[in-house]
Order: C-alpha cells, then sequence, then structure tokens
C-alpha cells in the first residue's frame, strides 16, 4: 500500500514538472524555431524572436560561409536573428545553447527572381474548347414539346466537341450539321467532355411546328467576355498571370475549358460602389483600337495565364522588376495594391493584411486583406468585382492578388499567395522546371 502511495506522489511530481517545463517561455520559444527554411538568394529572412536572456545563449554555426546569421535585440526586450542567404543551394546550420547543439535547421536557398507587377485593367475574351451547353429549351411539335438534347441525355455544362466526326469550336459549325441530319431524318454521332471524361451521344434533331429548320433542343455558346486586372508579368520571357481565380460560366457555374482567348487593354467608365450585401462592380469598355495585349493560354483555380505581345507595358507606378515573398514570410500588417478605378490610370492604394497562411501546397484564398484606404472607400466602397488580380505588394515584394470580396463587408476579402501563380504561368522560382498544375 505505501508503495502504491509512493509511485503516485512520485508519478504527480514528475507530471507537473513536465507541464512546468511546457509551460516555460524558453521551451516554446525554441519548439517554434523551424527546422527546415526556405530563402531566396541575397534576401535577409527572420529565423527566431525570443526573451534577451535565451537569445544571448545561442550561438549558430553554418556549412557555409555564404550563409550569414546576425541577432540583435529589439525594443521589447527579445533578440530577433535573421538569415541572409548569398548563394542558392542547400546548407545546414546548427543552433546551440550554451555551447551545446540542440536544433539543426536546414536551409533551401532559391535563385532570385523578379516580376513587373500589373494593375491594369484588361478586357478578357475566352474561346470554349467546344461549345459549351449552357441550356434546354422545349420544341413544339404535332406530338407535343420534347427536347432532343435532354432526351440524348446531354447536361448543362457538357461540352460538345464532335459532331458526326468533325472537331466542333464555333457555334457556326453546328447549324450545317443539325440541318444535314435532320434532313437525313439520322442521328449526329456526338463527343462531349463531361468533369474531364470523353462520353459518346446520338441527338435526333426535330423541326418545330410553322418551321423550316431543325433543332437541338440547346442553348449554346462558345466564348465568354469581362474585365479584371493584370496581376504580374516576366519581363524576359512575357509570362503573365491575371484575375487570381477561375473563369466559370455565368449560367452553369463550372469552370471555362478554353481553347484560345485574349486580353485586351479596357478603360474603367464608372463604378458600382459596394455595400453589405452587394459586393459592386467595375463598368468597363474595351479600348476602341481594340489594343491586345497579350493571349490566354490557361484557366485555372488561380486565374488566367498566357503570354503578352506588349512589350511596353506600364503601369507608371512601379514599372521595376520586384522580388516575391514566400507564403511562409508574408508578414500581418500594411500592404499596398495597384489597381484602376478611373479611366486607365493605375493608382496605388493602401490595404490591411489581416492573415496569412504559409500554404506548403497550392490553394486558394491565402490571404484575408482589408481595405484601409480612405479614397478607395469612397470611391468603391473597398472590393469589388473587376479588381480581381489587382497585385498585393509589401514591403517592397510581390506577395499575392487579390481575388473575392466578403458579401456581408465589402472592405474586406481573400488573395491569393502569388507564388502560386507563378506556378500557373510556368515561371521556375524554385531553381527547377515549374509544373504548371
Amino acid at each position: 500500500m505505501r508503495g502504491e502511495t509512493l509511485r503516485k506522489l512520485v508519478g504527480g511530481f514528475l507530471l507537473v514538472f513536465l507541464l512546468c517545463i511546457g509551460m516555460s517561455n524558453p521551451l516554446k520559444e525554441w519548439l517554434l524555431i523551424p527546422t527546415t527554411l526556405t530563402i531566396f538568394e541575397g534576401q535577409e529572412t527572420d529565423l527566431y524572436t525570443v526573451s534577451k536572456s535565451f537569445g544571448e545563449a545561442i550561438t549558430v554555426s553554418t556549412s557555409d560561409p555564404t550563409l550569414k546569421v546576425t541577432s540583435e535585440a529589439t525594443e521589447d526586450q527579445e533578440v530577433k536573428g535573421t538569415v541572409f542567404a548569398k548563394e542558392q543551394g542547400e546548407q545546414d546550420m546548427s543552433l546551440k545553447v550554451a555551447g551545446l547543439p540542440v536544433k539543426q535547421v536546414k536551409v533551401n536557398i532559391l535563385p532570385k527572381i523578379e516580376i513587373v507587377p500589373g494593375g491594369q485593367s484588361i478586357g478578357v475574351k475566352l474561346n470554349t474548347e467546344g461549345v459549351l451547353v449552357v441550356g434546354h429549351h422545349l420544341i413544339d411539335t404535332k406530338d407535343g414539346k420534347a427536347s432532343p438534347g435532354e432526351l440524348a441525355n446531354i447536361q448543362v455544362g457538357d461540352m460538345i466537341t464532335s459532331m458526326d466526326g468533325k472537331s466542333i469550336q464555333k457555334m457556326n459549325e453546328v447549324a450545317e450539321l443539325v440541318q444535314t441530319a435532320g434532313k437525313e431524318k439520322r442521328a449526329i454521332k456526338m463527343e462531349i467532355i463531361r468533369d474531364k471524361q470523353t462520353l459518346k451521344r446520338e441527338l435526333t434533331p426535330i423541326k418545330s411546328q410553322g418551321e423550316n429548320t431543325y433543332r437541338m433542343g440547346l442553348y449554346i455558346r462558345d466564348s465568354a467576355a469581362g474585365v479584371g486586372t493584370l496581376t504580374f508579368y516576366d519581363p524576359i520571357s512575357k509570362k503573365y498571370g491575371a484575375l487570381g481565380h477561375v473563369i466559370s460560366d455565368v449560367d452553369t457555374k463550372k469552370p471555362i475549358v478554353v481553347h484560345d482567348g485574349q486580353i485586351i487593354g479596357s478603360s474603367v467608365t464608372s463604378i458600382e460602389k459596394g455595400s453589405n450585401g452587394d459586393p459592386g462592380e467595375k463598368l468597363a469598355s474595351f479600348s476602341e483600337e481594340r489594343h491586345v495585349l497579350g493571349n490566354i493560354e490557361k484557366n485555372s483555380a488561380f486565374g488566367i495565364f498566357g503570354t503578352l505581345t506588349d512589350g511596353t507595358l506600364k503601369n507608371n507606378v512601379i514599372d521595376k522588376q520586384l522580388p516575391i515573398t514566400l507564403s511562409t514570410d508574408v508578414k500581418e500588417g500594411p500592404a499596398k495594391i495597384l489597381t484602376v478605378v478611373e479611366g486607365e490610370e493605375v493608382q496605388e492604394f493602401d490595404i490591411e493584411i489581416v492573415s496569412s497562411v504559409p500554404q506548403k501546397q497550392p490553394a486558394t484564398k491565402g490571404l484575408v486583406i482589408k481595405v484601409t484606404d480612405p479614397k478607395l472607400l469612397q470611391t468603391t466602397g473597398g472590393i469589388v468585382q473587376g479588381m480581381s488580380g489587382s497585385p498585393i505588394i509589401q514591403d517592397g515584394k510581390l506577395v499575392g492578388a487579390v481575388t473575392h470580396v466578403f458579401v456581408n463587408d465589402p472592405t474586406s476579402g481573400y488573395g491569393c499567395h502569388i507564388s502560386w501563380m507563378l506556378e500557373e504561368a510556368g515561371i521556375d522560382y524554385q531553381g527547377k522546371e515549374a509544373k504548371a498544375s
């Protein structure tokens, strides 16, 4: 009985002792120091911020003299350690306390990359990969109403890519095939794409009462247009990224599969101011001379991407290359966006980065931002449709793009990290061939 009581007392003491250690500031500070660190060559990043007494006991040794670690006291009685990387590659650091090695940090140094921020208002013209089914309609016949497309199990959101063995890209390619099959009283053999799968269908056109033409009973579309904002471009490869989010069809709500397209210079004509429950909108027109800025090669979750044909594109605010910031290094606090609210003039406005999620895998909505600039709030009420893609700049670095507005609070919204847009554009920022998803 005595031995059991003693064991319980000892166990209780050890538990309290471990809890005290776990709650101690030095241990918690030590655990917050990362074991891996990614940094761009020629840049400096934070390694640790700890209490003064603990920080003064830390020493760092590195495997290469090109990796420099410095520490300095702050006004808050803390010690801040930073790392400066001179050359790309992988290096190791050993952190010691009172001369004893207690933590290893692996440093991955990426090649320096700089891109030019955008902010220009752009018109977007997309041509679909085939023709998109956006609805069904019933045809009046002597036997009642019917939709051949619905009977053939062709659904809204399907993409028609082939009819009777002929590739289909435009709506005007459909009409002749429908009339020919109708007159021959036979079904059209069709191929459609649904959820990335190719399916075969047979559709027999019918004639409406009182008409001489045959119909499929489908509403179709082969293009889409809208307005957005250019985020960045690479002055060497001319690759660009814009919008920061996918373009979906207004009727089907599904992402548009792009065959080709163009981005065109546009001018903001007016602003529908945002309010709670109504995000507002930029109203813009494509430039009269239809000045084509580039092509569209991809429409993904992170925006539209392609190659510029205009090598003289300027925003007249920041017309120089800026370094980028990885998601792990974006800080909460003041930042700026570049966007257009009148005509074609790009302006700089103040925002606050409310939160940033350090993402190891591509994901949207990595940033939460809030507009703080009085002029922009007065003009737009905050974030409005058409502002998507506006570049976010912090401490002289490009960190992301505006993507969405909070419907119930137009002063706030989401942004995406710039690194994922670079991957989608096919721009290599990791020292290896970028793989766009």
